[in-house]
């Protein structure tokens, strides 16, 4: 049976460095693999980094731009990354895959950039102290509408997940908010016309080998996209 490839975003770090580097996690990257998927790197076809918010737009020449969708459709599905900022490009890719229907899932940064592709806006949270807990394997409980794929995937109205994030999505226009945190938070967003199109805020990536709710995520991700 042919594998399935998934294509993961590449990020920039945050670095003084005249040449920045891109990097992929490696948590990231053995989900894939270790649910019987093939991982490889998405990576942005020139040498500029912009990092954005929640305005972005497409500053890709049509030559960039036919390289990174040339990219795109090596893939059966796409996944964007956490971490501290997000790279314009990363918009641009969301927003094909959504348009095309290529499945997607945003992890924690991630979330913003599927949010942000369809002109969603963010926060800073207002309780970093409770929420940016990169040190504990479970922080808080969500809770799950009964009606949403996310549901389907978890089967449970209650999960415990960690949590290492400083923004929450604000509006999210063509998805659907469907797991808040206590705080009211949107934990997991999602569009419930396309195949799987999803963003989640914390790391199932960090959690997956034990935790059956978190592999799940990656296991019903890897199945849509084999359809």
């Amino acid at each position: 049976m042919k594998k399935v490839i998934i294509g993961i975003v590449s990020k920039h770090l945050a670095s003084n460095k005249t040449k920045p580097d891109v990097f992929i996690r490696d948590e990231v990257k053995q989900a894939i693999f270790d649910n019987g998927a093939v991982a490889i790197g998405i990576l942005l076809p020139k040498n500029e980094v912009l990092k954005v918010s929640d305005t972005w737009n497409n500053n890709l020449k049509q030559d960039e731009y036919d390289a990174l969708i040339t990219q795109i459709n090596l893939c059966d599905g796409i996944i964007f990354q956490g971490g501290n900022a997000c790279d314009n490009y990363e918009m641009i890719v969301a927003k094909y895959c959504y348009e095309n229907d290529i499945p997607v899932l945003g992890i924690c940064a991630g979330q913003n950039v599927v949010v942000r592709a369809l002109g969603g806006t963010t926060y800073t949270i207002s309780n970093l102290e409770k929420h940016n807990q990169p040190t504990k394997d479970y922080v808080h409980d969500i809770s799950i509408d009964q009606t949403s794929k996310f549901y389907d995937i978890i089967g449970e109205e209650k999960i415990k997940v960690n949590s290492r994030h400083k923004k929450a999505i604000k509006d999210s226009p063509f998805l659907d908010k469907v797991a808040f945190c206590e705080d009211g938070y949107a934990d997991v967003v999602e569009a419930k016309n396309k195949k799987f199109y999803m963003g989640v805020r914390f790391h199932p990536e960090s959690l997956y080998r034990t935790d059956k709710n978190m592999n799940n995520i990656f296991r019903n991700f890897i199945d849509a996209c084999r359809k």
